[in-house]
């Protein structure tokens, strides 16, 4: 019942007529930062997940299992509905419908399904795609996996920075007669490509990655975005004080010299510890 409210909830953003800019989450810390801050939603990206769990750039080295345990954590952690970047389900048709069981059973909101070729191939440096047919497949095996109504399924493709704007529409039209629930596209860089696909779809749309001038959220909401992503900012900042942090700590810094920690309030709120505390009191007798 609790994953299916975060997914009405995500179901909700959809269909509203506003455009919205998710958090970006990796880990139980930042989803519940982001829970906190007042965000709708969360979006964990493959790439932040590659580099939270692995340590590793996004050249698809990570594997469902580890992705649906991270999302298995931030559940748990919180209850702000998450979008899940599930690449290209990890194989083929087959492989998606596993992709969907594990990510519903770990409580994701939605999903995304990507029609990109994906490892890289043998000898290819350029970015690829599969093929149109193959892609429909896996939609219709992610839609077939489905075991809650509720849960949000989107096809993807960056087919209009990988082939042409053309063939971005073709496939877009292909996936939403599948029964997706929504559309991403990588990849738009002019608005008149926005407007186009905008005007030959009919479902919600999903943006990742578009330039400056396309950021106004009007604009977007009016294009029928609803999601419009903001990159990986936290994960970014985060890496950048973890890193001046030791470096200042190598250097001979003592600990109490350093700046821009969380205070002893952020982190006791953040994991709640008033509330274990008051547990430890009602269940293990413990004194205050």
């Amino acid at each position: 019942m609790a994953f299916r409210k975060r997914r009405e909830s995500l179901r909700s953003i959809l269909s509203g007529s506003a455009c919205v800019r998710p958090g970006s989450v990796y880990d139980a810390i930042s989803i519940r930062i982001a829970a906190d801050l007042g965000f709708e939603l969360g979006m964990f990206g493959g790439s932040v997940a590659s580099l939270a769990i692995l340590g590793d750039p996004d050249i698809t080295l990570i594997t469902l299992s580890e992705l649906a345990e991270q999302m298995r954590r931030m559940s748990r952690a919180a209850v702000l509905p998450v979008l899940v970047d599930a690449d290209h389900g990890y194989g083929n048709a087959l492989n998606v419908r596993r992709t969907i069981e594990e990510l519903e059973a770990a409580g994701a909101a939605g999903l995304t399904i990507e029609d990109t070729l994906l490892p890289q191939a043998f000898g290819q440096s350029g970015t690829q795609l599969i093929t149109l047919e193959e892609g429909v497949g896996k939609m219709r095996a992610a839609l077939d996996a489905r075991s809650d109504p509720s849960l949000v399924i989107i096809g993807r493709t960056g087919a209009a920075s990988i082939s042409s704007l053309d063939d971005a529409v073709t496939r877009a039209k292909a996936y939403e007669a599948t029964g997706v629930d929504a559309l991403f596209f990588t990849g738009i860089k002019k608005a008149s490509e926005l407007e186009a696909i905008a005007k030959s779809t009919k479902l919600p749309i999903i943006l990742g990655g578009a330039p400056e001038e396309m950021s106004d959220l009007r604009y977007l909401a009016e294009q029928r975005v609803r999601i419009a992503l903001q990159g990986h900012a936290p994960f970014a900042a985060a890496t950048q004080a973890v890193h001046d942090t030791l470096k200042a700590l190598r250097a001979g810094q003592p600990p109490k010299a350093l700046g821009g920690l969380a205070s002893t309030e952020l982190t006791s709120r953040l994991t709640r510890e008033p509330q274990w505390k008051t547990r430890g009191r009602e269940f293990l007798g413990l004194k205050k």
